[in-house]
């Protein structure tokens, strides 16, 4: 099984932001130009993207819906998408852009039946985003609880025909502090669908930490700030994940308890 890095485009305001820990407010701006970081990844070998407005994730009005349409048209690369996707119509949208995957959040929370709509007509096209806070779902671009277990409302989504699954430990987004490899190995027990992670990613020793859970189901990883910051390439990121899918890389060495 092959494992897929995903470099972040996130938007906000018409800019590339990151958010620590989700909260709005709390954006470091990398770019007035999102689409061209976007192209500038995939011209430096990613294998997919992931663009989300984020605006529209926490209201539901697409303010940077164009933006997205616009790199999804012109990335060479397959495009997962997401953010303020709360109707069949904006799932077409992106799709009809040319997007390979349409990410779902809150629009899979609040409307059961539009998402089984959504998922029969795209199938394979459609992933739902968990994005977790102390277990429970966050919806609204993270801003609202829902009091609903991540666990929990897996196999809903599974039986409603949902493709694929992101999840994302809200308290690590943007911190790089390390992936939340226990919440993704109880997730991916409890699924048979693939499990992208997201959030926590400071280093290749992380990525490659996540890159090992492949065979638990855990098939790739969205990396944001750590590309920002330069603590690697893109080059780098898939090199140590096809290394970790190959079995080339070294296992990180034994802590005696």
């Amino acid at each position: 099984m092959n494992f897929t890095v995903y470099p972040a485009v996130d938007i906000s305001q018409g800019r590339c932001v990151r958010l620590l820990q989700g909260r709005f407010g709390s954006e470091t701006v990398y770019s007035d130009n999102p689409v061209e970081v976007a192209l500038g990844f995939s011209s430096a070998g990613a294998r997919w993207l992931h663009i989300v407005d984020l605006d529209g994730a926490r209201t539901g009005v697409s303010a940077n819906r164009e933006l997205v349409l616009e790199a999804v048209r012109l990335a060479s690369c397959p495009v997962q998408a997401g953010g303020g996707l709360r109707t069949f119509e904006d799932v077409q949208d992106v799709l009809s852009a040319g997007a390979n995957r349409a990410v779902l959040g809150t629009f899979a929370l609040e409307d059961e039946a539009g998402v089984a709509a959504v998922c029969k007509e795209f199938g394979p096209r459609v992933a739902v985003s968990l994005d977790a806070r102390g277990g429970e779902l966050a919806s609204h671009g993270w801003t609202v609880g829902t009091g609903i277990p991540v666990l929990d409302a897996v196999k809903a989504f599974e039986a409603g025909g949902v493709s694929a699954f992101i999840y994302t430990d809200v308290s690590r987004d943007g911190t790089m502090k390390g992936p939340d490899i226990t919440g993704l190995r109880r997730l991916a027990e409890v699924t048979s669908r693939p499990v992208i992670a997201s959030g926590g990613i400071s280093s290749l020793d992380d990525l490659r930490a996540v890159a090992r859970l492949k065979d638990e189901g855990v098939t790739g990883a969205i990396v944001g700030r750590a590309l920002y910051e330069h603590r690697f390439s893109v080059a780098d990121a898939n090199l140590a994940a096809d290394e970790v899918a190959l079995g080339r890389a070294q296992q990180p060495p034994l802590v005696e308890p």
